[in-house]
């Protein structure tokens, strides 16, 4: 049986291809797919191709030409020797019902691609790295730089600049621009059908965190909370994680991307854990710190607790129509009263607060397709629909101590949701959950 996804409409996609089309005039965007893996695996189609379409399957791409404003889905022809082996897949046969179900003017064989294309003076193609699997643009960056350094491969070229240089090849005369730029605006601010399944997805990132914390004991390694999120994701209809999960215990904190999982957690240290599924091509983002032990200790309380209320803080000064930068410093100076009215236990951990608050990143990264999700949200007024990583921080350098909070969050017409919210915050409230989980007895 042929399945194809239920989150958003032909009508959605079409009006995403609609502002592709606005954006590029008379030129001719083409997006290329991603190709089989060879691997036994769920195929996962790129986030750039899937957001103007909807379409799983390898080796395909997507024309929309400017001048016309129409759009062509490109696919292989249909393979009855693997569907014999693996069940039908959608394929250029089945043009009438992928019409339908994407908005697509045309569906065609792949070997018509070429010719349908023509001599176009201006092509648009993606020049930024495509998201795939658990993969976000920088670190697909830091790859990119990694395969460059090798003094055995480091000339290939990776696979978007590949591409170009066919289209150079093919269309010598033809000027080819950037369509990662116009695709990572439109990404940038979320739908209403994209809000929904986001706040599903923050959901079952919270419920998952909240359910590590309960089975939290000493002695357990960090891998096992992680898999515990990981069974939950799956019995939710996840496509897997978002992310590679981080679940840190005591001095592994410092390192704010550990991703290891392989310690003991200690009593007397706290864990960290960030983790969330791929739910329907979106994720999200969160972070909690809570006590191996079921208790936060004084110190742990005077530190954490500080970045709690500073979490809290900014949360209630985001708003439609405000600057990242302005929502950092009215908070810096609600929360300056804060650091001088707490009895600090050495002079370190009150300059470490006076920094976070002089920090202006707290308002992270986008959230959505990719954790960490393209497009810029910062340097123009918040908008509803932006949604992103609300994620205080604060290093102790003397001591290699790093604390955070973090939550993802949409900015509403009146102010701001919190989609991770059910995961406990409340130092008070992670205790009491966490006794709750004891009294249940272990998994």
């Amino acid at each position: 049986m042929l399945e194809f996804q239920k989150d958003f409409s032909a009508g959605e996609f079409a009006s995403r291809r609609k502002r592709i089309v606005e954006a590029i005039g008379e030129g001719v965007a083409i997006v290329q797919g991603a190709p089989a893996n060879g691997a036994f695996d769920r195929f996962r189609q790129t986030n750039e191709f899937y957001y103007l379409c909807g379409v799983e399957v390898p080796h395909a791409y997507l024309s929309i030409d400017g001048a016309t404003g129409t759009s062509g889905l490109y696919l292989p022809r249909r393979d009855p020797q693997m569907e014999r082996i693996e069940g039908r897949q959608w394929s250029c046969d089945d043009a009438e019902d992928l019409r339908a179900l994407t908005g697509v003017e045309a569906v065609r064989p792949l070997d018509g691609l070429i010719a349908d294309i023509g001599q176009p003076r201006r092509i648009f193609a993606c020049h930024s790295p495509a998201e795939g699997r658990q993969m976000c643009r920088d670190e697909l960056r830091h790859a990119r730089a990694l395969q460059a350094a090798d003094p055995i491969v480091g000339g290939d070229p990776p696979p978007e600049l590949a591409l170009i240089a066919q289209f150079r090849a093919r269309w010598p005369g033809a000027q080819i621009c950037d369509l990662s730029s116009v695709l990572d605006r439109l990404r940038t601010v979320k739908s209403p059908r994209e809000v929904e399944l986001m706040r599903r997805s923050g959901s079952l990132t919270a419920a998952a965190i909240a359910e590590a914390m309960r089975a939290t004991v000493p002695g357990m390694y960090e891998y096992r909370l992680a898999a515990l999120a990981d069974y939950r994701f799956a019995v939710e209809g996840a496509q897997g994680p978002g992310y590679r999960a981080i679940v840190a215990g005591g001095e592994n904190i410092w390192n704010a991307h550990y991703f290891r999982n392989n310690c003991r957690l200690k009593d007397g240290d706290l864990v960290l854990m960030d983790y969330a599924p791929d739910l329907g091509y979106y994720t999200s983002d969160i972070g909690r710190m809570w006590p191996v032990s079921g208790r936060y200790s004084p110190l742990q309380r005077e530190l954490y607790g500080f970045i709690v209320e500073y979490h809290k803080t900014l949360l209630r000064l985001i708003r439609p129509g405000a600057l990242a930068d302005q929502i950092h410093r009215e908070a810096a100076k609600q929360m300056t009263a804060v650091v001088e009215n707490t009895r600090w236990s050495k002079p370190s951990y009150e300059q470490a607060a006076r920094n976070t608050l002089q920090f202006t990143g707290h308002l992270s990264h986008g959230v959505g397709m990719a954790v960490h999700d393209a497009g810029n949200y910062r340097e123009e007024p918040l908008a509803p629909g932006i949604v992103f990583a609300l994620d205080p921080q604060m290093w102790v350098h003397e001591e290699q101590l790093y604390i955070r909070v973090e939550d993802t969050v949409v900015v509403t017409e009146s102010g701001v949701e919190n989609l991770t919210a059910a995961a406990p915050v409340e130092l008070d409230d992670v205790e009491s959950h966490m006794q709750a989980g004891a009294a249940a007895g272990p998994i």
